[in-house]
């Protein structure tokens, strides 16, 4: 039995199965608006389409499509289905590829912000490569905002995002949390000589800091108003390369996480730990419910905590207090 006609395990409400067959169909139709399209591209006959559809809709006891001159569009209850509905379709494939390879297989897409993809990209790569070398690794890097969108939209399947950026649908678990650090030149006017500084005594030095559709942004703003001191933000830039090129220009300092403080070694930089409270980022690791997660996004989310852990055990990631991996703790 093929892929395309296996019958799936768990049945609907009206206990009847629903085949993956059914679930092709309606992809096809979904994507291409057109029933006589998906047809001709499935290679069978309008009328058996029609049919087939009509049928998975009566097993739903829902209707699916809207039919207009110009073809057929998706229900709101469509819509839903569809997500679903290619999940699934993914992960059958998937677990056929697994059976037949005796080993894992698949693809898995994972976002990452640029500070922490300084620190973590690379050694994930890595530890991915050593341990599912058949596995096909797609990485994001993009703000958080950004990283957030294309999870809900399931461009993502795990995205590491700041705690305030979590929405409430998603499983959520803590990874790790960072202390902020001021980076800058020594020569830069007004840089403090010592070797940590509180927020209070920064109102004078310009500042280098991405906009506030950032999550370390609204952190900064947040820690720099309960401080009582007015940020002297000198450029706000969106993009990590540039923003330390800013920085290692003498254009202003900036306020990261550790982790960048380790990104250009051979680019010296002083680094001075915020004392205050406030000034923490904690980063989460996000997905889709664990049961929507294919073996492949399982498998890089166990890379993601181990790695992080080693990169923390080790010193690679200052200022750093990690979080251990608690299956069944989610926060979100």
């Amino acid at each position: 039995m093929s892929i395309a006609s296996a019958v799936l395990v768990n049945e609907d409400e009206t206990g009847l199965p629903i085949e993956l067959r059914q679930l092709r169909y309606f992809v096809r139709a979904v994507e291409l608006g057109s029933i006589r399209r998906a047809a001709s591209e499935l290679g069978i006959a309008a009328a058996t389409l029609t049919q087939e559809l009509g049928r998975l809709e009566a097993q739903l006891t829902i209707q699916l499509f809207r039919r207009t001159r110009n073809g057929i569009i998706p229900t709101d209850a469509g819509l839903a289905f569809l997500r679903h509905a290619q999940l699934t379709l993914q992960h059958a494939v998937d677990a056929v590829e697994a059976a037949r390879h005796t080993r894992l297989v698949g693809h898995v897409s994972v976002g990452l912000p640029p500070s922490t993809a300084a620190v973590l990209g690379v050694p994930f790569m890595l530890a991915m490569r050593e341990r599912h070398p058949a596995l096909r690794v797609h990485l994001v890097e993009a703000l958080s905002g950004h990283l957030a969108a294309m999870l809900d939209a399931r461009q993502l399947d795990l995205a590491l995002v700041a705690r305030g950026s979590a929405a409430r649908r998603w499983r959520v678990s803590p990874l790790l949390d960072e202390r902020v650090y001021l980076l800058g030149r020594a020569d830069l006017p007004g840089f403090p000589s010592k070797d940590s500084v509180s927020l209070a005594e920064l109102g004078d030095l310009p500042l280098v800091v991405p906009s506030g559709s950032h999550g370390l942004r609204s952190l900064l703003d947040v820690a720099f108003e309960r401080a009582g001191v007015q940020a002297r933000i000198a450029y706000e830039i969106d993009g990590l390369a540039l923003l330390m090129d800013a920085v290692y220009a003498g254009l202003g300092a900036t306020l990261q996480p550790g982790c960048v403080v380790t990104r250009e070694p051979g680019r010296r930089l002083r680094a001075l730990l915020i004392e205050d409270s406030d000034a923490r980022r904690q980063t989460m690791i996000a997905s889709q419910a664990i049961d929507e997660l294919s073996p492949a996004a399982l498998a890089a989310r166990v890379v993601i905590y181990d790695v992080a852990r080693e990169l923390t055990a080790a010193g690679r990631w200052p200022g750093t207090t990690f979080h251990e991996l608690n299956p069944g703790g989610e926060e979100g």
